[in-house]
């Protein structure tokens, strides 16, 4: 390998030597380095090669007054802390942003945000583009995320469809109503004739569509919708609602919840009644995120491919980053039945 043409000088080299030796301005030099605009190819390949010789390493301040970006994206969930560190979905997604954010060496900046206490002061940083983009995840139905995002013109993608504004934003979804209506069905299938259900927070559009579903079935088999218990996605609250379902109910032989967390807290209850599953009540989760296998029995349960969703959704991101004319994109993965001992 031939020697550089120019030996750096003592210390850090600067952008003041990088165009001395390329042979151009100052001001094209930065241009160059920082991705700017009107830099010929001959004036880009020389400061390319200067670059090199003289290892300079760009300033990160500098690059952002040209660029306007800050090589980050915001994962924003609104939802309590202990919560986000606790439900495998949300570390199953982060593994999925990671990887790609990685890629292009761009930062992640997780803001938490309880469902309407802190959704101010998460706009406010969003506004003051703090960051290039936003992937939203969890959200509810009175933070309006979208359709704020929407207002400032943030690039921003939605992991699962939005409860409004859906059609401002791009969003990768899970298809939750066949989800849980082929869950409903297979309960069927196998001679269950009284099927409840413990639907996730009435005001998150995925828990709403996977109580479609389940309904969706339920009435083309002409049985009754009333057993319904509302839990938070949350192990405590799958229990909570199973105990007060099964009061109202005991004579349930089938129970489609939805997520597996809930589905392993209805279990605990289960068998703290004596009821044997699947022998006595059938149960089917939704996510198959580790936690359904580890059950005993093993649950069966629907599984959505989150950390390839969120994937997804963060290559949509970037490329609405690099360009904000990108077609929005409305993506609905289908998922799928994983049998297992619990149905």
């Amino acid at each position: 390998m031939s020697p550089p043409r120019h030996r750096p000088s003592a210390g850090s080299p600067t952008l003041d030597e990088v165009a001395r030796v390329a042979g151009v301005s100052r001001a094209t030099a930065s241009r160059a380095i920082n991705g700017g605009q009107r830099v010929s190819d001959a004036a880009q390949a020389a400061v390319d090669q200067a670059v090199r010789e003289l290892g300079y390493v760009p300033n990160p301040a500098a690059r952002s007054l040209v660029t306007r970006r800050t090589d980050s994206i915001a994962v924003v969930v609104p939802e309590p802390d202990d919560r986000v560190f606790s439900d495998p979905f949300f570390a199953g997604t982060l593994r999925g942003v990671t990887r790609v954010l990685e890629e292009r060496d761009v930062q992640l900046v997780l803001l938490l945000a309880r469902p309407g206490a802190d959704t101010a002061r998460t706009l406010r940083y969003l506004t003051n583009r703090h960051v290039d983009g936003a992937l939203v995840i969890s959200h509810h139905r009175d933070d309006r995320m979208a359709e704020h995002l929407a207002d400032i013109g943030l690039p921003c993608v939605f992991g699962g469809r939005p409860w409004t504004g859906g059609d401002r934003v791009a969003y990768v979804d899970v298809d939750n109503i066949a989800g849980e209506r082929e869950a409903t069905e297979h309960l069927l299938a196998r001679g269950c004739t009284r099927v409840g259900t413990i639907a996730g927070p009435s005001d998150m559009s995925a828990a709403i569509d996977r109580l479609a579903g389940w309904a969706q079935a339920m009435s083309r088999a002409r049985l009754p919708i009333d057993a319904i218990e509302h839990g938070d996605f949350t192990e405590a609250s799958g229990e909570a609602a199973c105990a007060r379902l099964l009061e109202r109910h005991p004579d349930l032989d089938g129970l489609v919840v939805a997520s597996d967390l809930m589905a392993a807290g209805a279990m605990k209850v289960l068998a703290r009644l004596g009821r044997r599953v699947p022998d006595d009540v059938a149960v089917i989760g939704f996510d198959d995120l580790g936690v359904a296998e580890r059950l005993t029995p093993p649950l069966t349960t629907v599984r959505q491919p989150v950390e390839e969703m969120a994937e997804r959704a963060t290559r949509l991101l970037l490329e609405r980053v690099d360009a904000a004319d990108t077609p929005l994109v409305r993506e609905v993965v289908q998922p799928v039945l994983v049998r297992r001992e619990s149905a």
